[in-house]
């Protein structure tokens, strides 16, 4: 049962990825992005869409660990355990 999660997770990265190489290849002229004051480098459509895309990708995998725990830690506030209400038997 675990295969199939993994399974749609691969055909959404190949989908990004075709959708990426399309985007890139029509586009192929140099944009350069602008924050507050920073302005970047010019560079192709498709290199900024692929490095948006790996920031957040590896941003949501370093914060899914504190979502996690910050997750089990409330929920073991909020339910605390009853021993009358156990699943187990003692004897």
């Amino acid at each position: 049962m675990k295969t199939i999660p993994l399974v749609a997770i691969s055909f959404l990265v190949a989908i990004l990825a075709s959708a990426i190489a399309i985007i890139s290849v029509q586009n192929a002229a140099p944009v350069s992005l602008n924050f507050i004051f920073f302005k970047s480098i010019q560079l192709p459509v498709g290199v900024v869409l692929a490095m948006s895309i790996s920031a957040g990708l590896i941003g949501g995998a370093l914060l899914q660990p504190l979502w996690n725990l910050s997750d089990s830690q409330n929920s073991r506030r909020k339910f605390p355990a009853n021993p009358e209400e156990s699943d187990t038997v003692q004897y």
